[in-house]
């Protein structure tokens, strides 16, 4: 109820209210205040007065010159355009209307016969257009002036290489292919030979066998195991390749 406005003639205007006096917190002042102040006041700026320090007046005598404030380059260049114009020698004096100046470079040959023997025609134009601009006709392209070369038609020697290039290396690849079809090339077995290989194949055989009769019945470490097993192995690929020679009597082998 507190919050809500009423108007003056209300009834609660009549009760006696408590007014509240607010209590304004204490400014906040820094602690360097007096320090600052006496710095302030013991370390003043310069100038900082009702004007600038008393200082002599500059004497009426001494007055600004002209050209002193000129750097001393500028006089260097001055007196280097001075010396470099100055003459030492007088100039010869000026020719009169009656003189007739020195021909240097005599020639023989007659100007206007030449032009009257050799007259000067205009190139032919293709197009003129309403501005006057002529087009020359040789430079247009309606004169077959290209097709009419000593070359025309010709293979230009660039190609011509590159075509001989190209069927060197053609050459050399089927070279290659040749000789590599001669080293593959596969070669009867000779009868002799057969029986010779058989017979070796055998002996290597038996040699493995012999080795294999001598191991151990029982096999406790890994190193008889696989030395087993490697027995084992050579002995089966020997079987098979001796099955196979006497299987076939016509045998083609690499050259």
């Amino acid at each position: 109820m507190s919050g809500i406005i009423h108007p003056p003639e209300s009834v609660y205007n009549l009760l006696p209210r408590e007014e509240d006096d607010p209590h304004k917190p204490p400014r906040y002042v820094s602690k360097f205040r007096p320090a600052v102040l006496i710095e302030t006041k013991t370390k003043k700026h310069s100038m900082r007065t009702m004007g600038p320090a008393a200082v002599e007046a500059p004497s009426p005598h001494n007055y600004l010159k002209s050209h002193s404030k000129e750097s001393k380059s500028a006089e260097k260049a001055e007196y280097s355009k001075e010396a470099r114009h100055s003459c030492t020698q007088k100039k010869p004096p000026v020719p009169a209307r009656t003189d007739v100046p020195p021909v240097v470079f005599h020639t023989g040959k007659n100007f206007i016969k030449t032009v009257k023997i050799v007259p000067m025609k205009p190139k032919p134009a293709a197009c003129i257009d309403i501005k006057g601009y002529k087009q020359v006709l040789e430079d247009s392209g309606l004169v077959p002036k290209y097709t009419k070369k000593k070359d025309y038609g010709e293979v230009p020697k660039y190609l011509q290489q590159r075509s001989q290039e190209q069927q060197r290396a053609q050459e050399d690849f089927e070279n290659f292919v040749k000789d590599h079809r001669e080293q593959a090339a596969l070669t009867n077995l000779s009868e002799e030979r057969r029986q010779a290989v058989l017979e070796g194949l055998k002996k290597t055989w038996d040699q493995l066998h012999h080795e294999y009769q001598c191991l151990p019945l029982v096999t406790e470490t890994m190193s008889q195991k696989s030395h087993r097993q490697q027995l084992e192995t050579k002995m089966t690929q020997v079987e098979n390749d001796i099955k196979l020679i006497q299987r076939f009597k016509t045998i083609y082998v690499p050259k």
